[in-house]
């Protein structure tokens, strides 16, 4: 039995699937006239009628992962994240990122940290290809213990190129695009094992600190909308909380992992460290792939073309649930 669990850390993955239903649950109302909602809430971005296109809009932040970056005194980079968890969950619906805003709750400002996230959502926004149109900044001492970041990002595309996984079908494949480690997700269980176990100064065997991988910027996957040009695109998921089970979001059926990508090093140090079980991992963290392309087998060649590092990692099956190899992630 592991000795280290997400929930353990303060997050509950199942806890927090049922509060969001909860939440979901009374949100009834739906707009009269025009701009109304295409589909329902649950995927990775929720979609407006727009005439002939759609609008999209998401919603994430960096999470405490803030809280590494106080650690290091280094905010130069989560700006990036904060972009690219956004993005991320546009790309995979196959629509195009245009405009962010950003939301900054803090007990106290500070002018050093603010022109540091500035620096990273800049460059998350050249990465994107984005204008950042606005934002928010809230003093909220007394609610607020340090600073949280978070962002919106609207995003558009011509309604039949819209790409919601209803295609996907037994028999497609699985190909994973590596991440650039834990990304922004996880970190409250990361950071529980390198603070009960060691610092964020100890060294990997790859040279870099835990608090430097810690910190490496989410990837930012822009060039899906090249590739779903290019290729037959069923389906593409975005590996967030939660790891494979993201997966479920996109199709009643199952989906079977054979292949998985190889790790990162940060990966087997916090399971290994933490004594965390296979299952815990691959439902906390990307485990070493941030995004995931679901394609009729005709397409993997031109994937693989496209995008360095594309790997088949599994399939599609009949029977509902997330599998790898003989194990049910649940």
């Amino acid at each position: 039995m592991s000795n280290n669990t997400y929930r353990d850390a303060g997050v509950d993955i199942d806890l927090e699937a049922s509060a969001i239903k909860a939440l979901i649950k009374n949100l009834t109302y739906k707009r009269k006239g025009s701009c109304r909602m295409i589909g329902s809430v649950g995927h990775f971005a929720g979609l407006l009628d727009f005439g002939d296109m759609a609008l999209a809009l998401t919603t994430d932040g960096v999470g405490t992962k803030m809280l590494v970056a106080d650690h290091m005194q280094d905010w130069s980079t989560v700006g990036i994240d904060c972009v690219a968890m956004n993005v991320n969950d546009l790309y995979v619906m196959n629509m195009e990122p245009v405009a962010f805003v950003d939301y900054i709750a803090t007990d106290k400002l500070s002018v050093e940290k603010m022109a540091q996230i500035g620096i990273g959502l800049n460059e998350g926004a050249r990465q994107a290809n984005i204008d950042i149109v606005g934002g928010e900044t809230a003093s909220l001492r007394g609610l607020v213990n340090g600073l949280d970041l978070a962002g919106t990002c609207l995003g558009m595309q011509k309604k039949d190129k819209i790409i919601s996984g209803d295609t996907i079908r037994p028999g497609d494949t699985i190909i994973g695009i590596p991440s650039t480690g834990v990304h922004s997700n996880g970190l409250s269980l990361a950071r529980t094992v390198v603070e009960k176990y060691t610092s964020y100064n100890e060294q990997l065997k790859n040279g870099r600190t835990l608090g430097e991988e810690l910190l490496t910027p989410t990837r930012i996957y822009h060039e899906s909308l090249h590739v779903v040009s290019a290729c037959t695109v069923h389906g593409m998921c975005h590996i967030t909380g939660g790891g494979l089970l993201n997966f479920k979001r996109l199709s009643p059926y199952g989906f079977q992992f054979n292949t998985p990508l190889t790790p990162p090093e940060i990966f087997s140090w916090i399971q290994e460290s933490g004594d965390i079980s296979i299952v815990e991992m691959f439902r906390t963290f990307n485990m070493g792939m941030g995004y995931a392309y679901v394609v009729p087998e005709k397409s993997v060649a031109c994937i693989q073309k496209m995008v360095k590092g594309a790997k088949v990692v599994g399939e599609v099956v009949e029977e509902p649930g997330v599998r790898l190899n003989d194990i049910e992630i649940v």
